[in-house]
């Protein structure tokens, strides 16, 4: 697509083409600027959106200097008087006319303010400007205080309009940009798919329902098939169990490709995450699972790209009947018909009427549940003290250490009986647990405008997570769940008995063929600011939404000042990494920094900056940094599939991943022992050691119940509610809550935004003593209403609540 380049409108007053006053000028310039219009929501179709102008960055345009031409202008008529020049100029700005006009060309008000800034610099700090801006300008200042019937202020527009089309070039190819974010017909992208008429069956039910082992059934019984999941755990499961049913299968994730043939042939099956499913190749079943995660706000672009692109004769969708609607009529906008079959789930589970209330009434094949690694450290020693032995798995954990902790769990031989884990049991692990025991129903979510926030835990989420209890096959005939705390467990019976929220909306993302195209026409553009202008213009209909963007906006912030290609830094862009690990982002810049110079990353140079050999992990903290290093090794790996002449040794690195992951596993398992010599550090708490998370808004039910709930759920209130029994319990957790008020800041200062600004630099040690001083010496005061009566009052109230 050629880049866009409008005729300019205007030619030089001498030319005796421009009348001298606004209104001929505005009678002159309203037709043809309307072509190229984009202020109005109808844009070129009359279905666009005006697009959002705080997101377009003016390019900067530098004054000429002296010397830089001759000024022609001052040989045929006098040199400008600037004192003048900016009067004319700031009358020309407050011209009602010429704001209107510059709207109808697309300035907005705050484009219009940032282009005549930009236009006034201009003129004023140039040595000279062109022959034709200088004879208007000349024209419209002679005979200063006197009637001017030579120049009028409104033929500056012309000048000052082809300024503005320079520093905001997206003026000029409006038209041009918005048939490039045009998503309103995903199904169009994928001509192979609608080239052939496909059969789509969904097979729906909830966990431990059967549903996914039917569709693997045609799945192996196909000539050629592919599977497409959400983790690379699930997607190694299948790989294992076609060849194991001498099934030829190949295992593709994002770091590496597993061929089951010696010779490295492609298998006609594949086992896939589902970001890494090719659209091109014909399969004759594809089995996507998990089809519920298409509305999920970061990735559910791969689940749309997949089941509108799949080129396969059958494709089988596996996941919950909340997907079944939308699925319907995304399906009928490519004209296929969707069979669904309904699944019933395959063994009882059960509600307690009953909370835990305390470890000691924990009994084999139970699994607690926790949405914290805080709250993992403390249960898993709170379980140890007892005598007991637990495994424990968390989502950061490496995919072989949590299997292996899967493994000891289930082994009936094994005294370790007890699970502590995180909602990551909800996929990928077959694990025999006979109750689930919800330590919290309140969990950090990210909602649609990527903002973090904390709420009760969704139907959906209780579902998947209840549902790994009583697992069909495993020793345990029936599941059971409960809560550890009596008013939790009527709030999840309540979430329990509520239908799961439909599927409303699929994913979708910018493709970097779109994004090339948005920088062809914008070539001064960041690719961060290419990201916001694009989703900015993006139409979509109701049945998609644009995903979260933050992420890669973050890296994208993060390397640009690196010098890399367009298509190059899109993919450093959409590596997966956690951002809050610093470690993990600091080596992507120095991996992307080392790609520019075009210096091969070798296996020597990744274990000087990854300091291999490592040590087994002495405490937390160093738990924490082995995870991050093998993020960093996962990260080399994902790269080396995508730039194998510059990340040349994944062999290697894949390696001494393995080892690695065996160092992990070694940590893990004695998970205790690291928490009690972190606690015997200087660390006043756990919660110093591993940071959360940023500060997170709290919406929609109930806020402030949840936020009683959440805090009373904090390391000292959990061992003051199960570690005592009986009365002391009750008043011990009575003072704890009394005492949440006058510790607030102090508590506070512990958390996660404070570990950050530490990490950081940006507040020290000794600021934060003096921060909890200060805020303490206003709550005696009574300050900021904290310590009023009627506070006291209300305080009294909410104990009174909580004591009932």
């Amino acid at each position: 697509m050629r880049r866009c380049a409008w005729p300019l409108l205007w030619l030089p007053a001498r030319a005796g083409l421009v009348l001298r006053h606004g209104g001929a000028v505005a009678a002159r310039l309203r037709p043809a600027a309307a072509a190229s219009s984009f202020s109005s929501a109808g844009g070129g179709d009359g279905s666009s959106r005006a697009p959002d102008t705080s997101l377009f960055v003016p390019v900067p345009l530098k004054p000429i200097g002296d010397g830089a031409e001759e000024d022609v202008g001052a040989e045929l008529t006098r040199p400008l008087d600037k004192g003048e020049v900016l009067k004319n100029l700031n009358k020309f700005y407050k011209r009602k006319e010429i704001q209107r006009l510059g709207a109808e060309n697309g300035l907005d008000a705050r484009l219009f303010h940032q282009a005549f800034i930009s236009f006034r610099k201009y003129i004023m700090e140039s040595s000279s400007v062109s022959a034709d801006l200088h004879i208007i300008l000349n024209d419209i200042c002679c005979d200063a205080g006197k009637i001017c019937l030579l120049g009028h202020v409104d033929d500056l527009f012309p000048f000052f309009l082809r300024h503005a089309k320079q520093i905001f070039p997206m003026l000029d190819c409006m038209d041009d940009l918005r048939k490039i974010s045009d998503l309103r017909l995903p199904p169009n992208w994928y001509p192979d798919a609608r080239a052939i008429q496909r059969k789509i069956i969904f097979h729906a039910g909830p966990t431990n329902s059967g549903k996914t082992y039917h569709a693997i059934q045609r799945f192996l019984s196909a000539k050629s098939g592919i599977y497409c999941g959400p983790l690379k755990l699930l997607a190694h499961e299948i790989f294992q169990k076609s060849n194991n049913a001498n099934v030829p299968c190949d295992l593709v994730t994002g770091e590496e490709r597993v061929y089951a043939n010696e010779d490295a042939r492609q298998a006609p099956h594949i086992a896939c995450t589902i970001e890494m499913c090719s659209t091109n190749t014909p399969y004759e079943v594809a089995v996507i699972d998990e089809i519920q995660m298409i509305r999920d706000p970061a990735r559910g672009w791969a689940w749309t790209r997949a089941l509108l692109g799949l080129c396969a004769e059958e494709i089988h969708v596996c996941g919950e009947a909340a997907a079944i609607d939308l699925v319907t009529e995304l399906m009928y906008t490519t004209g296929e018909e969707v069979e669904v079959r309904n699944y019933e789930r395959l063994t009882p589970l059960t509600v307690l009427d009953y909370p835990l209330e305390s470890l000691d009434n924990l009994r084999p094949g139970d699994c607690i549940v926790c949405f914290s690694k805080n709250d993992i450290y403390s249960i898993s020693r709170q379980i140890e003290a007892r005598g007991l032995e637990c495994a424990v798995i968390y989502g950061s954990l490496p995919p072989g250490t949590k299997l292996e902790q899967a493994k000891k769990f289930n082994d009936p031989d094994d005294p370790c009986k007890i699970l502590v884990a995180t909602d990551a049991i909800g996929m990928g692990l077959n694990l025999c647990i006979r109750r689930i025991i919800f330590n919290s129903i309140v969990k950090p979510t990210i909602n649609e405008k990527g903002e973090k926030e904390i709420d009760s835990i969704t139907t959906s989420q209780a579902l998947q997570i209840a549902g790994r209890a009583g697992r069909y096959g495993s020793s345990f005939k029936q599941g059971e769940v409960t809560t550890m705390h009596h008013d939790d467990l009527i709030q999840l019976k309540e979430i329990l008995s509520e239908p799961v929220r439909p599927v409303k909306a699929a994913g979708l993302h910018p493709t970097p063929e779109q994004i090339e195209m948005f920088a062809y026409h914008l070539p001064d553009a960041t690719l961060s600011n290419l990201i916001d202008i694009f989703v900015s213009l993006s139409q979509v209909d109701g049945l998609y939404f644009v995903c979260n963007i933050d992420d890669f906006k973050f890296l994208a912030d993060m390397i640009q000042h690196i010098p890399l290609n367009l298509r190059s830094r899109y993919v450093f862009c959409t590596a997966p990494l956690n951002r809050k690990e610093p470690f993990v982002c600091t080596t992507l810049l120095k991996f992307a920094r080392q790609f520019s110079r075009n210096e091969p990353l070798t296996f020597d140079w990744l274990c000087q900056h990854t300091k291999w050999p490592l040590a087994a992990p002495k405490n937390i903290k160093e738990l924490v940094h082995l995870e991050a290093v093998h993020d960093v090794f996962d990260l080399y790996l994902w790269l080396s599939y995508r730039f194998m002449d510059m990340f040349p040794d994944a062999v290697l690195v894949r390696d001494i991943q393995k080892k690695l992951d065996d160092i992990i596993q070694v940590g893990v398992s004695n998970i205790t022992k690291l928490i009690r010599a972190s606690q015997s550090a200087a660390a006043p708490g756990i919660a110093e050691v591993v940071s959360e998370d940023f500060p997170l808004s709290r919406t929609k039910r109930d806020t402030r119940a949840v936020s009683d709930r959440h805090s009373a759920r904090s390391t000292e209130a959990l061992s003051i509610a199960v570690d005592v029994p009986g009365e002391r319990r009750a008043k011990n957790l009575k003072a704890y809550r009394s005492s949440t008020r006058q510790e607030g800041l102090k508590s506070y200062g512990r958390g996660s935004l404070a570990n950050r600004l530490l990490r950081e630099g940006l507040l020290t040690q000794e600021m934060l003593r003096q921060l909890e001083s200060e805020w303490q010496d206003q709550h005696r005061n009574g300050r900021y209403g904290i310590g009023s009566k009627r506070d006291d009052q209300n305080s009294s109230k909410e104990m009174e609540k909580e004591k009932k």
